[in-house]
Formats: structure tokens, sequence, C-alpha cells
């Protein structure tokens, strides 16, 4: 009996981890997409003329044993993975990217859409159900089903390859990143490291029976080393191997995975009649075009180059008054960075690490979402979780009503990809008059508790957690009809306002006050320590902002124009960032064979919304504090027009709605110091 394929006869419907095996999942994948397939058939052969009900609707209802199949196992292959579940992977990605093409490639079931759609001046809808019915419709028109037969065939192939090619780039950096061990056993060489991520080092080499320590490509091992080890040799060994992962010219390299995913996508969008790939994506989010997203960038480029000039320059006297440091190089920045922003500001992230317990930090999150959005999080032990150190709550509202199920997964170990994430593993939706409630993950890598200390965040690890867990709250929240439009379904560079406005509270002295207590005296954080993070928040941001800026222009550049002639990555990239560069260049390395992000997430030609949901999270963040950061009125706007609405509206209309007018950068600006 395969667990997948039955009702699940857990507590509020839960995934019943420990009891499904890998061998349960192809055959279920597959079972799903057979069923779903029969589904669609119903729908196609109705002998009633379609309707919004008998079409629409109902297809948003179909393939949901195949969406918690499916969902079930690619948030295990993100967060507790081995080598027989990537072998998976690579079976059903294909099968599932074939059965998608399958649905939106059917000649019948697009008549009957289209009819839906072409009346839908006369159908009365809300603002919701024509969400759907527009969406809908798009899915077909976009992926081709305006095409002639032997176009849809080349639709097909691309995307089959370009599935396979996404999940090999994945699997190319996961082995790239886990090949690599810096093996010490001077203890010399430890100079300038926190005492935690020494440990940490000790922990891992006895881990593998050595002697001395070991580091490694993962955040929490990667990032202390280079912000404080002294030994700029080592720094430069450990940032030279970050910075090749995919470009060695081994196995695992990804220089032709990204010609071929870049060509293949522009492809894609040709035969669909786009210019670009980004012009393809961008229809669907709220920059609308390509020429949009280059003017944004730009002019905020404008507004921080100057101010990134003075910093990189600010820097470059700093390390060479300190250490008589001639050039500054890459891996020298962080750790210069750190040691100025001590010098400036007198306290660094080991100062404040003991007022970080992440019990006490996530407890925080906990108690600022029940004073803005009325709820209450219980942790309970009788929800089956996928490994031990996964934590599973109960999230309730006032009146003691099911919110949703909540699970956080923070540290890093062998099976988990790097990074921080929001996920779900059951979306929430209404159906035969019962509001489905849904079931959110948080996965994260953060410091581990050692011996003879708990779990010690950094303020970075600290708003990354408020970060997720604003995605979080989205999902937790949703209160849509449909499935397809609930929760964090909504337009990508909509999507991180809700996940970066909750990084507001981290810098606020009244919410601190509420989670940063010193982890052995209980001392509540002291107020000089506060006042140094709100003023070292806009320490070069300029910077930062250039940074996250090069990012974007390089997503565009790979995604914004045609690619057929490109041949060489690292050239390519070279000239992407003319205007963005500071550093000299390092030949061994290449950003764009381990940008995850846009070859492998789902990030391509929307990297740039990070920077955009910045100003949509400052310019909301402002109407916060205008009234209080805890003020009830403002929270409720803000869950009832953006965080419970989904995508069922556009979402400039939902923000205008809560704010009263369209967001202006000035706050951002003001923020970060740039204006």
């Amino acid at each position: 009996m395969n667990i997948l394929l039955s009702k699940f006869t857990t507590k509020y419907d839960t995934a019943p981890f420990s009891q499904i095996k890998n061998e349960d999942y192809s055959p279920a994948i597959q079972e799903g997409i057979t069923l779903a397939k029969a589904e669609i058939d119903a729908i196609v052969n109705n002998p009633e003329a379609p309707t919004f009900e008998n079409t629409i609707v109902a297809m948003d209802y179909t393939g949901d044993i195949l969406d918690r199949a499916s969902s079930i196992f690619f948030n295990l292959n993100s967060a507790e993975t081995n080598d027989e579940m990537q072998k998976i992977a690579q079976e059903v990605s294909p099968l599932l990217s074939e059965f998608g093409n399958d649905i939106r490639l059917n000649p019948e079931l697009f008549a009957r859409v289209k009819k839906v759609y072409d009346s839908r001046e006369s159908l009365s809808l809300t603002p919701e159900q024509a969400t759907l019915l527009d969406k809908k419709y798009k899915s077909f028109s976009r992926n081709g089903a305006n095409l002639a037969e032997d176009k849809k065939n080349k639709l097909r192939e691309i995307d089959k390859e370009l599935s396979k090619l996404s999940l090999q780039f994945g699997e190319n950096i996961l082995a790239e990143t886990n090949a690599f061990q810096m093996h010490l056993k001077d203890e010399k060489d430890l100079a300038g490291l926190p005492e935690g991520t020494i440990e940490a080092a000790r922990s891992l080499a006895k881990a593998q029976e050595k002697e001395g320590w070991i580091f490694t490509l993962d955040h929490p091992s990667y990032v202390p080393f280079m912000t404080y080890a002294k030994n700029r040799e080592l720094r430069k060994k450990l940032a030279i191997a970050f910075g090749a992962r995919g470009f060695q010219k081994n196995e695992f390299d990804n220089q032709e995975i990204v010609l071929k995913i870049a060509k293949l996508r522009f492809e894609r969008a040709q035969l669909l009649g786009y210019e670009t790939h980004a012009h393809f994506v961008l229809e669907e989010r709220m920059a609308e075009s390509p020429e949009k997203v280059f003017s944004f960038s730009h002019n905020l480029l404008a507004k921080a180059k100057p101010a990134a000039q003075k910093e990189f320059a600010d820097l470059q006297a700093f390390a060479k008054e300190t250490d008589e440091i001639e050039t500054l190089e890459k891996w020298d920045g962080g750790y210069y960075s750190e040691k100025l922003k001590q010098k400036l500001f007198d306290f660094d992230d080991e100062k404040l690490k003991p007022y970080f317990q992440l019990e006490k930090v996530l407890n925080g999150a906990f108690t600022i979402a029940e004073k803005l959005y009325g709820l209450t999080f219980t942790e309970v032990s009788d929800i089956d979780k996928y490994h031990p150190e996964v934590m599973t709550y109960e999230v309730t509202d006032e009146k003691e009503d099911l919110v949703a199920i909540f699970y956080a997964d923070f540290f890093p170990r062998k099976g988990k990809r790097n990074g921080a994430w929001m996920t779900s593993f059951k979306s929430q939706y209404v159906k035969d008059g019962i509001n489905e409630r849904p079931h959110i993950s948080n996965v994260c890598n953060f410091t581990p508790p050692t011996e003879s200390k708990p779990s010690l965040l950094t303020f970075n690890e600290v708003t990354t957690l408020f970060h997720e867990f604003g995605h979080g709250l989205h999902g937790m929240l949703a209160n849509t009809t449909y499935p397809s439009l609930s929760g964090t379904s909504v337009y990508w560079d909509f999507v991180e306002l809700p996940s970066q406005v909750m990084e507001n509270w981290c810098y606020e002295p009244e919410a601190l006050a509420l989670f940063a207590t010193h982890y052995q005296t209980g001392e509540v954080i002291p107020m000089e320590y506060v006042n140094k993070i709100k003023e070292s928040a806009s320490f070069q941001e300029g910077l930062a902002t250039m940074r996250q800026l090069s990012f974007g222009l390089l997503d565009m550049g790979w995604h914004g124009q045609d690619p057929t002639a490109i041949t060489d990555v690292k050239a390519f990239e070279t000239e992407q960032f003319t205007a963005t560069q500071l550093y000299h260049e390092v030949a061994e390395n290449a950003m764009s064979t381990a940008f995850s992000h846009i070859f492998q997430g789902g990030y391509s030609s929307g990297y740039y919304s990070y920077k955009w949901a910045e100003v949509l999270d400052a310019d909301a963040f402002e109407y916060f504090q205008e009234k209080g950061i805890f003020d009830r009125e403002v929270a409720t706007k803000f869950k009832e027009n953006v965080l419970s609405k989904g995508g069922t509206e556009h979402p400039m209309t939902l923000y205008k709605r809560f704010r009263g007018q369209e967001p202006k950068p000035d706050a951002l600006l003001k923020r970060a110091g740039l204006l």
C-alpha cells in the first residue's frame, strides 16, 4: 500500500513522514499524474457547454494527490536529500514537466478555457474569479496553446531539457560544496575566529575522526571564517574555492549548462512570440517590462554608486592603515568591513550573539505575530516530522480556531541545501464549504548548538529568521477560495514584501525587548547595543546596494537580450559587471556557474525583485512607524489587504488599498542613508 496515494489519517491531515519510504515517491507521482489526467479528461469530455464553474474552477481543484506527493518529495529533496532521492528527482522531473505540457498544450481543454475567457465581460465575476480566469487562460497562451503542432512539440522538448538542466546545475553545486574541506592542524591558523566557530570546526573534525579543525563552504562555516580569520592566505583559499564552484572544468562544471539554459530560455520565449526570456517573464510581474527593470536598477545605481565608491575607498584606506594591504581583494572585504564596523561602532556580532538565543528569537517572532495578527503558536509533539531536529507548531487565532501548521527546521546537515527558504506541504483553499488550512515550513541553516552553548545567532541570522517567518505568515494567513491563488502564489516581485517588511522589527527597541535577552543572565540587550544595531544598519549600504544591483543586472544580462552569440561565461559576466565592479577580477572564479537563484530557483529575470520589494517594504513599514509598530489597525489592514489575499488581485491594487497610495522609493533611500 503506497501511503502517498491514500487519504492521510493523521492529525490535521499532516504528512506522515515516518511512514513514507523512498520507493513510494516515483510510483505515487506517476499514479498522481494518471489520476490528474483522468480529472482533466472529465472536464474536457463534459457534454455541457463550458462555464466558469465546470471548466476554470474544476481545473483548479484537479491533481491534489499529485500536488501533495510532489510537494512532499521536492521539499524533502531540498531539506533532507540523499543519492537515491536525487536519482528519483532526475526521473520524475521530466515526467512532471511533460504532464504540465500535456495540460497546457491540450487543444480541447484550451478551447473550453478560451470560450469562458472570451465571454468574461458578461460573467459578472468577483475580482478573485476574474484573476483566476485570467491566470488559467494565460497558463495556456503563455505556454504555447496558440502554437502550431510542430512548435508545440518543440516547446515540450525545450521544457523537458530545461527541467533536467536546472536539476543538474543544483546537484553540481551541492557536490562541489560538499567536496571541499579546509583541514587545519595548526592553532595559529585560527587567530581571530570566534570560539563558537572554532568549536563547530572541531566537532566536524571529530565527526570525521580527524585531529584539528575542518572548515567547509557551508554558510555557518564559510561566513565567520571570511569575516574573522586573520590569516589572509587561508581566507583567499576558502574564497577562491567558494567562487570556483561549477567553474573547474571537472565533472561538476556548470559552464555549458549555464549557456544551454540561457539559450533554451531565449528560444522558448521567441517561440511564444516574445523578444526575450525577460520580456516573457516580466509580463506577469509588477515591473511589467525589461525596460522598467533596467530603469529602476540604473536609477538606484546612480544613487548608490557614489556612496559605494566612497565606502570602498574608505575600506581600502583602512586596510592599508591597519595591515599595510596595498590592494583590497574580494577575500579582504568581509574581514576589513567587520574590523572597520567594530572600530566605528565599537561592537561586533560576537558581542551580540549571547542576546540572540535561537529559541528566544523564534518566540520573539511568535510574540510579534500575536501582537500584530492575534496568532498563538503552540509547540506540539504529535505531528510527524521528517527529521528529529524539526519543530512542529499549531497556529491558532483569537477564537482558538486552527490557522495553520508550522514546521521549523533550523540547522545545517549533509542532506540539506544551503540558504534559507519557506515552503508549504499543503496549501490553503476553500472546498465544499471547508476552509482547508495550510501546512507551512521554514528551513534555514543557522549556527547549531555546541557542547557548551545553545544555538546563538548572528544578527544576520536573526534577520534571516524574521525574513523567512514573514514568508511563513504570508502562507499561514492565506484566506482565498482557489488553491492556485493562495498564500505566496503572487507576482514574484511582490512575494518578498511580507518577508522583508518583517525584518524591520529586528531593529526596533520595543520589539527587541521581547526576545533579545542574554542566554546566561536574562539581561535585556543594552540600549547602546540597540542604537548601534540601528546606526550600523546603513553601514556600507552603498556597497550592499551595488552588490544586489550587480546580481540583478547579471540576471538581466543573461535573460534580457539574445544570448545565442555568448560562448564564454566568464567573459560575458565580466562585461555585465562593468558598471558595478569595485574589486579586482578573480580569474579562477565565476558567479553564474553557482548562481542557483536564476539557474535552479525561480528567479530568472527576477533577481531585481529583492530591491523592488525593499522599496515596498520600507514604504510599508514607514506606515507602521507613523502609527506605532504594534498598531493593530495598520496590522489588520496589512493582513487583510496583503497577507491573506494571496494572488487574488493585482499586487499594486492590494498595496494601494493597504497604504492609500503607490510606494515611493524615498523611505528606502532614507533608511539606507543614501538620500
